[in-house]
């Protein structure tokens, strides 16, 4: 794809940083966003680190 697309390392930075997000939004506005956005970054993290 390009040359950023294929690294491991920027995969897991921006999973992290959604997930990150995420739990700030669960704890100042809805639990629901922990479901909507967290669970799914943490299952993306889960299969990268499967793929290496």
């Amino acid at each position: 794809m390009g040359l950023i697309a294929d690294l491991t390392s920027v995969k897991v930075f921006f999973l992290i940083c959604v997930a990150v997000a995420g739990l700030y939004g669960a704890a100042t506005v809805n639990k629901r966003i922990l479901y909507i956005q967290v669970a799914p970054a943490a299952l993306a993290l889960i299969f990268v680190a499967l793929a290496r």
